[in-house]
C-alpha cells in the first residue's frame, strides 16, 4: 500500500516537472492573450478535467483575472450564450478529442472568442482548432491500469496555476487586491478590516469624567458590558483608563476605593489607537502589550470608541 502511494506521488511529481521545459513561447502567448482579454476567461472541460477547469477558473477569478467555468454539455444546450467575442476560452482535454468540447468549436469561432487549448495531444482536433496550444502530455497515468485520470489532471492543474500566477504577476496584483476578493476570509479581514469597523461605540464605549466616583464608573462599565472605561478631563480629552486590573490592584488595599475619584486610581496616559488603523495591527498591539482593551481616539485625543480583544476574536482575525 505504501509502496503504491509513493509510486503515485513520484509519477505525479514527474508529470509536473516535465512541464517546466514547456513554459515557452506558447505559454507566453497564452498569458498575453488572457492579459489583453477585454471580457473574461471562460474555462471548459469535461469529466475529471472539468473539475480541474472549475478550480483553474476559481483561481483566476481570485487573483485578478475575471473568469467563469462553462460545462461543455450545458454549453451546447444554451449556455454558450455566456461567451462573447471579447472572451478568451481555455479548453482543457487530455485527448483533445472530447466530443462535447469539439462540438463547441464551430460556434466559438462564429462568436469570435479566442481559443487556448490545454491538451495532452498536440495533434488533436482541439489543438488544430486553437489559437494557442499548451502541451500537458504525461508519460503515463499514476493509475496502474493507465486509465484513471491522475497524473494528467495533476499536470493540468499545475499548468493552470502557472497561468494564473503569471497573470497575477503581470497585473501587479497585491495583497490588498487579494483581500478585496476574499472579504470573508481571515487574510481578507486582516488586510481590509479597520478599527472603526469593529470598535465599540456609544453605550458600548464607557467614558467618564475624572472626578467620577469609582462606584459609578463600575456601574457604567457593567452596563456597557465592557472591561474598562476611558477617563477624560473637563475638555473631553482622554487622560487615563480604568480597567479590571486597576480595580484588582486597589481593591485589596483600599477599603474606600468605591468612594475615590477615578483619577486617583486610573492608569494614566494609556496606549491609544485611531479608527483608521487596521484591526490586525490593533490585535498585535494588544498582544504585545499584554492588555485586553484599548481606547480609540480622534485627532484631538477624544475617546470615540473602545476595542476589546474579544471584539477582534469575534471578527475572525485569529
Amino acid at each position: 500500500m505504501m509502496r503504491r502511494a509513493k509510486e503515485v506521488l513520484r509519477i505525479e511529481a514527474d508529470a509536473i516537472s516535465s512541464l517546466i521545459k514547456r513554459v515557452d513561447a506558447n505559454f507566453e502567448k497564452a498569458v498575453k492573450l488572457m492579459l489583453a482579454c477585454k471580457g473574461k476567461v471562460v474555462v471548459t472541460g469535461m469529466g475529471k478535467p472539468g473539475f480541474i477547469s472549475a478550480k483553474i477558473s476559481a483561481t483566476l477569478s481570485s487573483t485578478g483575472t475575471p473568469s467563469l467555468y462553462l460545462h461543455p454539455a450545458d454549453a451546447i444546450h444554451g449556455d454558450l450564450g455566456r461567451v462573447t467575442k471579447d472572451d478568451v476560452v481555455l479548453a482543457i482535454s487530455n485527448s483533445g478529442e472530447t466530443e462535447e468540447i469539439i462540438r463547441l468549436l464551430p460556434t466559438l469561432k462564429k462568436i469570435g472568442a479566442r481559443l487556448i487549448a490545454m491538451v495532452g495531444n498536440t495533434e488533436s482536433s482541439l489543438a488544430r482548432y486553437s489559437d494557442v496550444v499548451l502541451n500537458v502530455a504525461v508519460k503515463r497515468e499514476a493509475c496502474p491500469l493507465n486509465l484513471a485520470p491522475t497524473a494528467s489532471t495533476t499536470a493540468m492543474l499545475a499548468m493552470g496555476d502557472a497561468l494564473a500566477i503569471a497573470l497575477l504577476d503581470k497585473r501587479g496584483f497585491r495583497e490588498e487586491d487579494f483581500a478585496f476578493y476574499h472579504p470573508g476570509g481571515t487574510l481578507g479581514k486582516r488586510l481590509i478590516l479597520k478599527v472603526g469597523d469593529i470598535m465599540r461605540k456609544g453605550k458600548g464605549n464607557p467614558v467618564v469624567k475624572e472626578d467620577t466616583k469609582v462606584k459609578a464608573v463600575l456601574l457604567k462599565i457593567t452596563e456597557a458590558r465592557a472591561g474598562s472605561a476611558s477617563v477624560v478631563n473637563k475638555k473631553g480629552v482622554l487622560i487615563g483608563i480604568f480597567t479590571d486590573g486597576d480595580l484588582r490592584r486597589h481593591l485589596g488595599v483600599d477599603a474606600l476605593l468605591p468612594l475615590r475619584q477615578v483619577r486617583e486610581v486610573m492608569t494614566r496616559n494609556p496606549i491609544t489607537i485611531s479608527k483608521e488603523m487596521l484591526a490586525a495591527d490593533a490585535f498585535r498591539i494588544l498582544r504585545e502589550r499584554k492588555i485586553d482593551e484599548i481606547p480609540v481616539v480622534d485627532d484631538k485625543r477624544r475617546p470615540i470608541g473602545l476595542v476589546d480583544v474579544q471584539d477582534l476574536l469575534k471578527a475572525g482575525l485569529v
